[in-house]
């Protein structure tokens, strides 16, 4: 096979910065890119380094990948823009054929692409297939309808697959899901599937709310359509903001790991202590999704499920928390785990002896961990019938919400609370024990 090569500019935000070129090459059986920052960007006042892993040197950054991994052919800045299953999927049936990455990558629309990069043609156009319009809330049914169509079969005409891969192609994620036009804002509506045998959407928007009320940052979630079989859950996006488009990176970019490797929430820490804004706030907040995530029993915490915003001056903090999706029959395993010395299991006990790693004495860890375990108590079931859940669903699901690890919790803030309890009461002073052996000697007999 020849090999297929295409050079594409790279910008970022509303104002098409130049930021560098992408050169692609695919033979077939590997895909590689290289990437050059700028020289405008480098010597450009408050430019940064799109991930850690591509200093602001001008390159070239190569990346490749094989047939079967091709995800690691691009840059992870570059890679978070383009589409996970559920999009790739809508996208190869359109095309009738599997896409290159960079395929992937530019057949998504510009409006909608993950994070500020933007791809532009040598006339300084942004690249992208012509998609229709961002949908709004009367769109809804019909795009419902639509991605039922595409789950069930196919028997579904060009326009309806081009209709919905425009509205959903440079989404990440398994499930189903479209771009979303919330009086103004990009959000996310995702749908209930085929497959599903519980109240998915409903769960996520309840447990998202709770994280919320919990005190932890996550995505702003509601139902539409609520009273329906197939409600559609909005999650407000937050790589858009008054400003425009801000930059992201999943926790895999920020490490630099590729779709294959793992890691632990420590990795992160060490990667928001050389990198991050406000770093110590930043890692309580880590820490406090770390308990969160096995108190409401997620399985769903890999690194493509951590993400991080950009400040200013390469600096960057936590995104909101986002598809956070308890699991009532889960294994006690974490998706990222803890460190290497604690592992990968959900436990609370190594959760609150890892709190120094995180800057956090044992007992502000134990205190965050028993306002979480208050309001969880409190409020799981009620946020789960408000999201429409019924008696019979809720009662399947407490088996996430409430469960041995749960009792470890309690058990393990009540004897920090005792001990702390103990330390604090104050000593006798020397009169005072004299009077307490006076008062023992006399009984309680009268004068």
């Amino acid at each position: 096979m020849t090999p297929r090569r295409r050079h594409v500019r790279v910008a970022i935000g509303r104002r098409l910065l130049d930021v560098g070129d992408l050169r692609f090459e695919d033979d077939g059986t590997r895909q590689v890119s290289a990437f050059h920052y700028a020289s405008s960007w480098l010597e450009r006042a408050g430019a940064f380094a799109l991930a850690p892993d591509l200093p602001l040197v001008e390159g070239p950054h190569v990346r490749s990948g094989r047939r079967g991994a091709t995800r690691s052919a691009l840059p992870g800045p570059i890679s978070d823009a383009t589409p996970d299953s559920w999009g790739r999927g809508l996208i190869e049936r359109d095309l009738g054929r599997p896409p290159n990455e960079l395929e992937f990558l530019l057949s998504a629309s510009d409006e909608t692409r993950q994070g500020a990069l933007r791809f532009i043609d040598e006339s300084g156009t942004p690249q992208y297939r012509d998609w229709p319009p961002v949908p709004r809330r009367n769109d809804l049914a019909r795009l419902l309808a639509l991605a039922r169509a595409y789950e069930t079969g196919p028997a579904m005409g060009a326009g309806q697959l081009r209709e919905l891969a425009g509205h959903a192609g440079s989404l990440g994620g398994a499930r189903p899901k479209s771009d979303f036009d919330d009086n103004g804002t990009l959000a996310i509506a995702k749908f209930t599937s085929d497959r599903d045998t519980r109240p998915v959407e409903r769960v996520e928007v309840a447990t998202l709310n709770l994280a919320r009320a919990a005190g932890l940052h996550a995505a702003e979630a509601r139902l539409e359509i609520p009273e329906a079989q197939r409600p559609v859950a909005i999650i407000r996006r937050f790589d858009r903001g008054e400003g425009g488009r801000v930059p992201y990176l999943s926790a895999q970019s920020f490490l630099g790991r590729d779709e294959a490797e793992g890691g632990f929430y420590t990795d992160m820490l060490d990667a928001l202590a050389a990198h991050g804004a406000d770093p110590v706030r930043q890692t309580e907040e880590l820490h406090n999704r770390l308990m969160f995530t096995m108190l409401v029993s997620n399985n769903d915490d890999h690194l493509k499920n951590h993400g991080f915003l950009h400040r200013t001056g390469g600096l960057w903090v936590l995104a909101p928390a986002f598809d956070i999706n308890p699991q009532p029959e889960r294994h006690r395993m974490l998706a990222t785990g803890i460190s290497e010395e604690f592992g990968r299991a959900a436990s609370i006990e190594a959760a609150i002896e890892a709190a120094p790693y995180f800057d956090l004495t044992e007992d502000r860890a134990c205190a965050n961990l028993r306002r979480m375990l208050d309001v969880i108590a409190q409020q799981w079931s009620v946020r789960c019938r408000a999201a429409g859940m019924s008696s019979r669903e809720i009662a399947a699901y407490r088996p996430a919400f409430d469960h041995e690890e749960t009792r470890r919790a309690e058990r393990l803030v009540a004897m920090k609370m005792a001990v702390t309890t103990q330390a604090s009461r104050p000593l006798l002073a020397p009169n005072d024990q004299v009077d307490e052996k006076r008062t023992a000697s006399s009984g309680t007999s009268e004068p």
